[in-house]
């Protein structure tokens, strides 16, 4: 039986534990993100590599492996489970000696390149189907005025998917919060291994995890609410 009493306890004793792996939480998915992002436009821009049959054949062999990498990496981190990937980053990096002196930042540091990693093979296809939806006439007229493809893209073509890519960008950084919870399992202290060591040291297995979920779905809901509001007030400015 859940006890409000127990959890009302749980919460002045420990207290402190959850507030740390929140904080971990939040700064882990944030940055995760801001790696994708980055990571996700580099290779978003491999994927879209225009092949010319009148090019250097070492140029073209050049884009050919640089497709073939965008497309590779996508496919295999879209299609194996988040869990796997921290599994095999994290104990392939330490066992080939890949750690600093602190075990904690060792954690931490693979921990957040496997997230990113994830975070950047689904944010790529964000950012190339915000891109896809750019008229292509808007390339076209930004060639006809002397830019080459580079500064076409970085002054007129990006700014435009932008407002393409902001929800759905909202909407990983809200995936990732939750996500961050398997990071537990090879003992980053995000939220859910705080829950855990609580429920270890209270022997007590339900109440921790249930304020836990509370913290979650506090942060979540409140974060989708705001996405949401967003979203309208976009669409209500494009369609002005």
């Amino acid at each position: 039986m859940i006890s409000l009493e127990t959890m009302g306890k749980i919460w002045n004793s420990y207290s402190s534990f959850y507030w740390k792996g929140l904080g971990n939480t939040l700064w882990l998915s944030v940055v995760a993100v801001v790696l994708g992002v980055i990571l996700g436009l580099i290779v978003a821009s491999g994927r879209m590599l225009t092949i010319k049959k009148d090019e250097n054949i070492i140029l073209q062999l050049l884009k050919y492996a640089a497709k073939f990498i965008a497309v590779a990496y996508v496919e295999v981190l879209r299609a194996t489970p988040l869990l796997v990937q921290v599994m095999v980053i994290y104990f392939g990096a330490t066992s080939a000696g890949l750690k600093f002196e602190d075990s904690t930042a060792t954690r931490m540091f693979w921990c957040l390149i496997a997230v990113a990693l994830n975070s950047g093979a689904y944010l790529s296809e964000v950012i190339r189907s915000g891109i896809n939806a750019v008229p292509s006439g808007q390339m076209e007229a930004a060639r006809c005025v002397g830019m080459n493809h580079w500064q076409a893209m970085q002054y007129v073509i990006l700014p435009q998917a932008v407002r393409n890519i902001l929800p759905a960008l909202c909407n990983e950084f809200v995936t990732i919060i939750k996500e961050t919870s398997v990071l537990s399992m090879v003992g980053t202290a995000e939220l859910m291994f705080q829950a855990q060591t609580v429920a270890s040291a209270t022997y007590i297995f339900v109440e921790p995890y249930i304020i836990a979920a509370i913290m979650y779905f506090v942060i979540v809901f409140t974060l989708s609410k705001l996405i949401s509001a967003f979203e309208r007030r976009l669409s209500r400015s494009v369609t002005r």
